[in-house]
């Protein structure tokens, strides 16, 4: 079996509470997990549940307070700065918005251009090469690179958005809420791109949602995230059609469905499942390694 590209250990994070002697805000409590290389790993749980700081905490965005983060069999918890910096050829993001991740005095160009730059010497010719390939690569014709990011669609900001990702082709991207700002049919596009990036790349995903439907379109294994612990863990399509844990049928009920008399039934549903999804113990099923 291929060894994990990325192990999380017994993660614990809090954030610092506010006022004079008020106490940490623990937001994950010892959440342990593991993403192999060329595998997508969907974390999933609703506004509050720790996912998007499980997110920042991999990218050194988040205070560890305990556990440990590795990559590649080596620690990446405590980093400073130039080793966080150097690893960024290894580990990229694509974030939820697409109209405030982009520098909207920069051009296309500019923008797929910085990454190569500032870590790497790579001469003009070969940095204005590799944003076409880039261009090509997400489906967007190679005169973007001189157009401003207000030029474009939500969707097709959040394709420029992956193609800075994978500028230094990197071996993981955490990809937070990368398409709940999107229309349907948009979502679907960018992640059937997702998609075939990772087929010809091989590239790992952390894909974090609240919208199990969407984890169901990518993910090889999914991960339920409730109040900051793992509740259900396992294949993607087991845990996102035939869920054990209250809570991961609750967001099994919350996903949209396009036919309004199931909708109807699967609203009512989670209205009864609702006073289930109460701090259950730990998953029945098993971590990853």
């Amino acid at each position: 079996m291929t060894a994990p590209l990325l192990t999380v250990e017994d993660l614990e994070v809090s954030y610092p509470g506010r006022g004079f002697r008020a106490r940490p805000t623990p937001i994950l409590h010892g959440v342990s997990l593991g993403i192999r290389p060329g595998e997508t790993l969907g974390v999933v749980g609703e506004s509050g549940s720790g996912k998007t700081t499980l997110g920042r905490a991999i990218l050194g965005l988040a205070p560890v307070t305990g556990g440990d983060i590795r990559f590649r069999d080596r620690s990446i918890t405590r980093l400073d700065r130039r080793s966080r910096r150097a690893l960024a050829t290894d580990i990229q993001a694509v974030f939820q918005d697409p109209y405030g991740s982009l520098n909207p005095a920069q051009n296309i160009g500019d923008i797929l251009t910085e990454p190569l730059t500032a870590t790497r010497a790579t001469d003009p010719v070969k940095a204005h090469a590799r944003v076409d390939e880039l261009l090509e690569r997400v489906g967007l014709p190679r005169d973007s690179a001189r157009r401003l990011p207000r030029e474009f669609s939500g969707g097709q900001r959040q394709r420029i958005a992956i193609a800075r990702a994978l500028a230094l082709e990197p071996a993981l991207i955490v990809c937070d809420e990368p398409v709940s700002a999107l229309d349907l049919t948009t979502q679907a596009r960018v992640l059937d791109l997702l998609k075939e990036i990772q087929e010809a790349s091989g590239v790992a995903y952390l894909f974090i949602s609240h919208d199990l439907a969407v984890v169901r379109h990518l993910s090889h294994r999914v991960a339920v995230l409730y109040r900051g612990d793992i509740v259900e863990e396992g294949d993607g399509a087991q845990v996102t059609a035939d869920p054990q844990h209250p809570y991961t049928r609750k967001l099994l009920m919350a996903s949209p469905l396009p036919d309004p008399d199931r909708q109807a039934e699967r609203r009512a549903q989670r209205q009864r499942l609702s006073t289930t999804a109460t701090g259950e113990g730990p998953s029945s099923r098993g971590t990853a390694s």
